[in-house]
C-alpha cells in the first residue's frame, strides 16, 4: 500500500461499521470502526497502513482522526443505545499526549454523542514508551464516560497481567483459534481463567472472528455477552436494521439450549447411576478395608474408571492409589498421605457431599499426569473418609454427550 497515494487522497479514506450484536436482546449494541480506502480496484482495509513502522505517527494520526470524524459523523444518527468502539493503538492514542483525540470526541458530544457510548478498543502490544503514562491517559478518558476494550487470548501472558492492571469494561476473545485442529483443552483452560477473571473485575466478554455457528454455539456456552464477525454480518459502510438478526439468532440460541439441556440431563443421568452403583458396593464393602472395596470397584467399573483413591475430608490420602495401566490395575504406595485440599473446588465438593450426602459427579477437566480430558465421581464412604473415583477419556468418548 502507497502510504503517499493515501495522504494525497484523503477524501477517498472511509470508515467502515462491523455490527456487534448482544446474547439477551439478539440486537446490534454497537458498531467497531473500520478504516478502508475507496481505491480504483475498489475497497481496501487501511490495516498494513496503520501496521506500517515505517509510516511516521503523524501520518497515521491524520488518516485515522480522519476516518473517526467521518465515523462520528454517522454515528450521530443512530440510537441513543448503540456504541462506537474506536480502535486505538498506543502510540497512536499516546500522540499529542492524547488530547488532540480527545478533544475532537468532546466536539462530538457537544452535538449529542454521548461518550459513555465510546468503547476505546486498545492494543498496547508492541508500544515501547512509558506504561505507566499510558494507563493514566485511559484513567483520565475514563473520566468522561468513555470505555475501555482490551483484546485477549493469545500466547503472552502479558495480557492477563494488563488485564487486572487496566480491568477493562469489555475483553475480546478472537476465535481464529477455534478454527485450527490443534486447538484444544489449553485454549478452553485460558479462556475458563480469562472467564473468571472477567467476572471478577465487572468485565463484558466479546467474541470476535466468528465465521461459522459452532463458533458462536463455543461464545455463547463460554458466557459471551456480545458476539462479532462475518459468520453474523461484514463490515459495510452504512449502519443496518438493528434487529436483523433477531430472529435467527433467537433460533440459533434455541438449539444451543436445548443441546446443553441434553448434555446436562445426561450428565445428571450419568450421576445417578454412578451413584446407585457405588452405593451399593460400598454398603456391602464398608467394614472390610479399601482392598476389598477397590476390588469390587474394579469388577464393576472396570470400563469406566482408571484410577482410585480414598481421601479424608482434609484431603489427605487414606489409601493407594489404584490406577489402571496399559498391562491393567496396579497400586501405586507413594500417593499415600498426600494431600489434595489445594485443588480447586476440593473442599467445596467435601462440604456438599457432607451436607447432601451423596456423590457428585465433576465438570470436565485436564487430569495432570495422563494429560487427558477427564471427570471424577466422588462419593462420601462415612463421616471421615471420600471415595474420588477418576472417569477415563475413552469412556467420556464412547459417551460422547458427557464431553
Amino acid at each position: 500500500m502507497d502510504a503517499l497515494e493515501i495522504l494525497s487522497d484523503l477524501e477517498n479514506c472511509i470508515p467502515y461499521f462491523q455490527p456487534i450484536f448482544s446474547a439477551d436482546e439478539q440486537c446490534v449494541i454497537a458498531y467497531e470502526v473500520l478504516g478502508r480506502y475507496q481505491s480504483e480496484g475498489g475497497i481496501i482495509s487501511l490495516g498494513p497502513f496503520f501496521q506500517d513502522d515505517q509510516i511516521p505517527d503523524e501520518y497515521k494520526f491524520e488518516v485515522d482522526l480522519l476516518i473517526v470524524k467521518k465515523a462520528l459523523e454517522k454515528a450521530l444518527q443512530l440510537d441513543e443505545n448503540i456504541s462506537v468502539f474506536l480502535n486505538r493503538n498506543a502510540e497512536l492514542l499516546m500522540y499529542g499526549h492524547g488530547e488532540p483525540f480527545l478533544q475532537e470526541l468532546i466536539a462530538f458530544e457537544k452535538r449529542g454523542l454521548s461518550l459513555n457510548r465510546i468503547v476505546l478498543e486498545i492494543s498496547d502490544r508492541n508500544y515501547h514508551g512509558d506504561l505507566d503514562q499510558f494507563d493514566h491517559l485511559l484513567q483520565y478518558y475514563r473520566t468522561y464516560g468513555i470505555k475501555i476494550a482490551i483484546s485477549s487470548i493469545g500466547s503472552e501472558s502479558h495480557y492477563f497481567e494488563r488485564i487486572g492492571q487496566l480491568e477493562p469494561d469489555i475483553i475480546k476473545i478472537n476465535l481464529q483459534a477455534l478454527k485450527s485442529t490443534a486447538t484444544g483443552i489449553n485454549f478452553n483452560d485460558v479462556l475458563f481463567a480469562l472467564s473468571l477473571l472477567a467476572r471478577k473485575i465487572g468485565a463484558t466478554l466479546l467474541f470476535e472472528n466468528i465465521e461459522m455457528s459452532y463458533q458462536l454455539q463455543f461464545a455463547w456456552k463460554n458466557g459471551g455477552h456480545f458476539y462479532q464477525g462475518f459468520y453474523l454480518h461484514p463490515p459495510e459502510a452504512e449502519f443496518i436494521k438493528h434487529d436483523i438478526l433477531k430472529y435467527r439468532l433467537k433460533e440459533k440460541f434455541h438449539d444451543f439450549i436445548s443441546y446443553e439441556k441434553r448434555k446436562l440431563e445426561a450428565v445428571f443421568t450419568t450421576a445417578e447411576f454412578f451413584q446407585a452403583t457405588v452405593q451399593e458396593i460400598v454398603v456391602k464393602n464398608r467394614k472390610s478395608g479399601y482392598e476389598n472395596l477397590f476390588q469390587a470397584l474394579v469388577k464393576e467399573m472396570d470400563g469406566i474408571a482408571f484410577r482410585m483413591y480414598v481421601c479424608d475430608e482434609d484431603g489427605f490420602q487414606k489409601s493407594e492409589n489404584i490406577f489402571k495401566g496399559t498391562n491393567g490395575w496396579s497400586t501405586q504406595p507413594e500417593y499415600l498421605n498426600k494431600n489434595w485440599s489445594w485443588r480447586p473446588y476440593f473442599l467445596e465438593n467435601i462440604i456438599k457431599m457432607r451436607h447432601e450426602r451423596k456423590g457428585r459427579l465433576s465438570d470436565l477437566y485436564c487430569d495432570i499426569e495422563t494429560g487427558e480430558t477427564i471427570r471424577t465421581f466422588s462419593f462420601p464412604v462415612n463421616e471421615n473418609d471420600y471415595l474420588f473415583i477418576d472417569i477415563s477419556y475413552q469412556y467420556l468418548f464412547e459417551h460422547d454427550e458427557l464431553l
